[in-house]
């Protein structure tokens, strides 16, 4: 596929929000696929940014090598495997803007309360468990192969159980490095990584990780109760937008 002038803009754009989310700000990204199907239809754009996801992916994990929760990524990747998998053999029955509508649906409802009870962000860790994991896993991974919008899941379940800052951002970073990097095989077999779509996230490769870099700068420098403040604000413009385009 054939990027004109206002794609590849659209695209530096795009990229930018996903290495911001690798860098810890987590759900700016899911902005990245509405951002390009401006100029291309969701699927193709979801393709493109793939490769790009995977690339800023690299530098996050170099970021946060030391600095995620294991027992917390342990929970969520089996479900998430079985969702991508899911997501794989159902490709061609559903319709991507639905499944955004009940993400949509699920993110706005858990910000609201979170917003409206004014749960504490900091405070003793509480432990991952197994069921709850898989079964967010399984919603995140499927999400997100789906239409990259598998935070929301993640951030459902995750979220209270109180992570530092920076444990919560490089395990979102870790979770859907692996996440991204399974996608690429039914990406691949759905013919979705084409030389254009990888030479597209070569030359995005410098976007990425000065993206990651300002994200993790950011989620340092930013107090814990105002990191979790904004992801918490950020899921709900997310999930509106997405209610909204499956009800267009």
């Amino acid at each position: 596929m054939e990027l004109t002038g206002g794609a590849w803009a659209l695209l530096v754009l795009a990229s930018a929000l996903v290495g911001l989310s690798k860098g810890g700000l987590s759900m700016v990204s899911m902005l990245g696929v509405p951002i390009l199907s401006l100029v291309m239809s969701p699927v193709q754009a979801a393709g493109v940014l793939l490769p790009v996801f995977v690339v800023s992916d690299m530098f996050g994990l170099i970021a946060y090598r030391r600095h995620w929760d294991r027992r917390v990524v342990a929970c969520l990747m089996p479900g998430a495997v079985a969702g991508v998998a899911l997501g794989w053999a159902t490709a061609s029955l559903v319709d991507e803007r639905w499944v955004g509508g009940i993400v949509g649906v699920i993110g706005l409802s858990f910000a609201l309360v979170t917003l409206l009870r004014r749960a504490p962000a900091e405070g003793p860790q509480r432990r991952a468990e197994w069921g709850r994991g898989s079964l967010w896993g399984l919603a995140a991974g499927y999400t997100s192969f789906v239409s990259h919008s598998g935070a929301p899941p993640y951030q459902v379940y995750v979220q209270p159980l109180r992570l530092g800052k920076e444990s919560y951002a490089g395990t979102v970073t870790v979770f859907f490095a692996v996440v991204n990097a399974v996608k690429l095989i039914p990406y691949a077999a759905l013919g979705q990584l084409g030389s254009a779509n990888l030479g597209a996230a070569a030359v995005m490769m410098p976007v990425a990780a000065a993206s990651v870099g300002l994200g993790v700068w950011l989620v340092r420098v930013i107090p814990q109760r105002a990191f979790y403040l904004f992801i918490t604000w950020a899921l709900l413009g997310v999930s509106i937008m997405l209610i909204r385009d499956a009800l267009v």
